[in-house]
C-alpha cells in the first residue's frame, strides 16, 4: 500500500498535475479533495470531465465516473458482489476505492487518452428495436455504422504512417533538396545539348548510347538471374543430398524392424492409451466435476456473514473431534491381520501413484512432442513461402552439423555394438537349434527304448512328477516360515498393542474431560471476541470522529493565529507609514530651515539636483571625447607602429650581434644609425 502511494504521489507531482504533495498531505486529504484530484486526473484523460465537482451531486458525479471508468476498462478489484461497496465508496470518496482508481489511471496515463479519444467514435448508440423498425431510422443507423467501419480502417492506417518512421516535415525537406538539385541537372543537360548539336549525326549517336544503356541494364539483369540460378540449383542440390540422406535411413529404419517388435510396441501403446482412457481421464474428468460441482453450490449460496462463519467454524471443530474419536476406537479395536495388509496396502497406493506420475509424465511427453511437430510444421511453411526452400541459418547450420557429428559417432558406435549383438545372436539361435535337434534325436531314441520296454511317457511323467514335487516342497517350507512368522508378529503385536493400550487409557480419560473444557473455552473466546470486535469498531468510529473534529479545529485555530498575526503586522506598518507622514508634514510645515533640509522632500530634490549637475558634465566629458576620438585613435596606431618598429630594430640588433658581432657606426648629421 505504501508503494502504491508513493506511485501516485509521485506521478500527482510531475507534469501536467504540479501537486506538491508528499505521503502525509496526501493521505490527509479530505474526501471531496481526493474526489477533485480524482476528477482532475480524469479530466487529463478526457478533457470533458474538467469541472468543479462541488457544482453537481455526488450521485452524479459517482455515475460519470463510473461510465468513463466503464469505458476505460478499469475493474474494480473483488467479486461482482462489492460492485455496489465500490459505487458507495465512490460516491463519498473513500481511500480505499479512489486509491486504486489513482493508481491505475496514472500508470497508463497516454494509452487511456488514445483509448477516450477512441470511445467518442467507436462506442455506438444504443438504439431500441422498436425504433430500428422505421426504415428511415434504419438507413440512417447502418450508415452510422459503415461510418464508424470507416474511422476504424482510417484510425488504422494513420497509426501505422505515424509508426512507419516517415514524416511530413522530412519529405518536405527532401522535396526541397530535390528541387534545388534539378536545377544545376537542368543547366548541365543543357549543356551537354549544346555541346553534341555541333556534332555531325548526334541523333544516331545518342540513339547508339541509349540502346548501348539498354543492353548494360538487360546484361546485368541476365547476370542477376544466372546468379539466383546457381544459389537455386545449390540448394536444389543440398535438399536432393538432405533427402537421399533421410530415404537411406529410412530404408535402414524399416529393415532393421521387425513384425514382432512393432507387434510389441503397438500392444505396449495400447495398453497405455487404454489405461488413459480407462482410468486416468476417467478420474481427473470425475475431479473435475466435482469441483465444478462445488463451486457452483458455492457460487449459488447467499453472502456469508460473521455469525455463519462462527457456526461453520464450530461444526469442523465438533467434525474434527467426531474424526479423533474415531481414529482412537480404530487404534484400540486395530486387528494384526489388518496391520498385516496395511503394508500391501501402502505398497499397491505406491504403485498406483508412481503408475498415475509415469502417466502424467507420458501425457507431458506427448504434448510436448505435438508442440513441437506444431512449431516444426510452422516453420517449415514459412520458410517455403518465403523463398520456396528450406532455409537453414549459420548459426543454425553450425549446431546441426556438430549435433550430426555426435550422432554420427553414437550411430556407428551403436551400430558396431547392433552388428557385434547380432552375430552373436546368430551363434546362439545356432547353437540352440543344434541344441534342440540332438534334444528331439534323444527323446526320439528314449521314447522308442520305452516303447519297446513297453512304459511309454515314463520319461515325461517322471519329470513332471519330479518338478511338481519340488514346487510343492519349496511352498511347504515357504508357507511353515510364512506361518512361524506371523505367529511371532500377532504375539509380539498383541503384546505392544495391550501395552499401547494400558498407556493410554489414563490419557484419554484425561483428553475426553479436557476437549470438554477446550470447547466450553472455545465457546466462551468467541462470545468474548465477537463482544471485544463491535465494542473496539464502536470506539474506532468515535475515535475517528474526534480525530476529524479535532483536526477541524486545529486547522481552524491555525488559520486564526495566522490571520491574527498578518493583522498586527499590517497594523504596525501601517502605524509607522502614519508616523513617517506626520514627520514629513510637520517638516514641510515648520519655518526652520533645519528642519526643512531633514526632510525627505528637501534631501530627494538635492539628490536630483546633484544628479542632474552630474549627467550634465558627463554629456559635455562625452562630447569633448566623440570629437577627440578620431584624433586620439591615429595617435595611439602611430605609437603602436613605433612601437613595432623599435621592437624590430632590436630583434634585428640581437640577430646581427648573434651572427657576426660586426657592424658600422656611421654619423650623419649628428644622428647615429646601424647600417647592416
Amino acid at each position: 500500500m505504501s508503494e502504491q502511494l508513493k506511485f501516485i504521489v509521485e506521478q500527482l507531482n510531475k507534469d501536467p498535475f504540479r501537486k506538491n504533495f508528499n505521503l502525509i498531505t496526501f493521505d490527509s486529504l479530505e474526501p471531496m479533495q481526493l474526489l477533485q484530484i480524482l476528477n482532475d486526473v480524469l479530466a487529463e484523460v478526457d478533457p470533458k470531465q474538467a469541472l468543479d465537482i462541488r457544482e453537481e451531486m455526488p450521485e452524479q458525479t459517482a455515475k460519470r465516473m463510473c461510465t468513463l471508468l466503464g469505458m476505460l476498462k478499469y475493474k474494480p478489484p473483488g467479486n461482482q458482489s462489492e460492485l455496489s461497496n465500490f459505487r458507495q465508496g465512490l460516491v463519498v470518496g473513500s481511500k480505499p476505492a479512489v486509491h486504486p482508481i489513482l493508481h491505475w489511471l496514472l500508470q497508463r496515463v497516454p494509452e487511456l487518452k488514445k483509448r477516450a479519444y477512441l470511445a467518442r467514435f467507436l462506442v455506438k448508440l444504443d438504439v431500441p428495436a422498436e425504433f430500428l423498425a422505421d426504415d428511415v431510422i434504419s438507413d440512417t443507423y447502418h450508415q452510422y455504422e459503415e461510418l464508424v467501419e470507416g474511422f476504424k480502417t482510417n484510425h488504422k492506417e494513420c497509426e501505422q504512417l505515424r509508426t512507419s518512421g516517415f514524416s511530413t516535415a522530412e519529405i518536405r525537406r527532401d522535396i526541397s533538396a530535390m528541387e534545388e538539385e534539378k536545377g544545376p541537372l537542368i543547366k548541365r543537360v543543357e549543356r551537354l545539348k549544346k555541346r553534341v548539336e555541333s556534332v555531325s549525326n548526334h541523333q544516331q549517336m545518342l540513339e547508339q548510347a541509349r540502346q548501348l544503356r539498354i543492353e548494360k541494364k538487360r546484361e546485368e539483369h541476365l547476370a542477376h538471374q544466372k546468379q539466383e540460378q546457381k544459389n537455386q540449383l545449390f540448394q536444389a542440390e543440398q535438399r536432393l543430398q538432405r533427402l537421399q540422406q533421410q530415404l537411406k535411413d529410412m530404408r535402414q529404419a524399416a529393415a532393421d524392424s521387425s513384425p514382432d517388435s512393432l507387434m510389441k510396441r503397438l500392444e505396449e501403446e495400447i495398453k497405455i492409451n487404454s489405461y488413459m482412457v480407462s482410468e486416468k481421464l476417467p478420474k481427473e474428468l470425475e475431479i473435475l466435476r466435482r469441483t465444478v460441482q462445488y463451486l457452483q453450490k458455492v457460487a449459488s449460496e447467499p453472502a456469508m456473514g460473521h455469525g455463519d462463519l462462527l457456526e461453520l467454524g464450530n461444526k469442523i471443530k465438533e467434525v474434527d473431534s467426531q474424526i479423533n474419536q474415531l481414529i482412537e476406537k480404530k487404534m484400540m479395536r486395530s486387528d494384526p491381520i489388518d496391520d498385516k495388509l496395511t503394508l500391501y496396502r501402502q505398497q499397491a497406493s505406491i504403485i498406483i501413484r508412481k503408475k498415475e506420475a509415469k502417466a502424467e509424465e507420458l501425457q507431458e511427453a506427448r504434448e510436448e512432442l505435438a508442440a513441437a511437430e506444431r512449431e516444426l510444421k510452422h516453420r517449415t511453411n514459412q520458410a517455403l513461402a518465403s523463398d520456396g526452400e528450406e532455409i537453414i541459418r549459420g548459426d543454425e547450420l553450425k549446431r546441426l552439423v556438430v549435433k550430426l557429428r555426435s550422432k554420427g559417432t553414437v550411430y556407428k558406435k551403436k551400430r558396431q555394438e547392433i552388428a557385434e549383438l547380432k552375430a552373436e545372436y546368430g551363434v546362439l539361435q545356432r547353437t540352440e537349434e543344434i541344441l534342440k535337434q540332438r534334444h528331439e534325436a534323444v527323446q526320439e531314441k528314449l521314447q522308442t527304448v520305452e516303447a519297446e520296454k513297453g512304459i511309454s511317457g515314463y520319461s515325461n511323467t517322471q519329470e513332471e512328477l519330479e518338478r511338481m514335487s519340488a514346487i510343492k516342497s519349496e511352498l511347504d517350507e515357504k508357507k511353515g516360515r510364512k506361518l512361524g512368522d506371523m505367529s511371532e508378529m500377532a504375539k509380539q503385536l498383541n503384546s505392544q498393542i495391550a501395552e499401547k493400550k494400558s498407556a493410554l487409557a489414563p490419557i484419554i480419560k484425561e483428553l475426553r474431560s479436557l476437549r470438554q473444557q477446550c470447547q466450553v473455552l472455545n465457546q466462551e473466546y468467541e462470545e468474548k471476541k465477537s463482544q471485544y470486535e463491535s465494542c473496539a469498531a464502536g470506539l474506532e468510529s468515535n475515535r475517528s470522529k474526534l480525530e476529524q473534529e479535532v483536526k477541524a479545529l486545529r486547522e481552524e485555530t491555525a488559520q486564526e493565529e495566522n490571520r491574527y498575526h498578518y493583522i498586527n503586522c499590517k497594523s504596525e506598518v501601517i502605524e509607522m507609514q502614519i508616523q513617517r507622514a506626520a514627520e514629513e508634514m510637520k517638516a514641510y510645515v515648520s519655518s526652520d530651515v533645519q528642519e526643512k533640509k531633514k526632510a525627505i522632500r528637501e534631501v530627494y530634490m538635492k539628490n536630483i539636483a546633484e544628479q542632474e549637475l552630474l549627467g550634465k558634465k558627463l554629456r559635455e566629458k562625452q562630447k569633448l571625447v566623440r570629437e577627440s576620438h578620431t584624433t586620439n585613435m591615429e595617435q595611439m596606431k602611430m605609437w603602436q607602429d613605433l612601437a613595432q618598429l623599435m621592437e624590430c630594430k632590436r630583434q634585428c640588433f640581437i640577430r646581427v650581434q648573434s651572427e657576426a658581432s660586426v657592424g658600422q657606426v656611421i654619423q650623419e648629421g649628428g644622428e647615429d644609425r646601424l647600417v647592416l
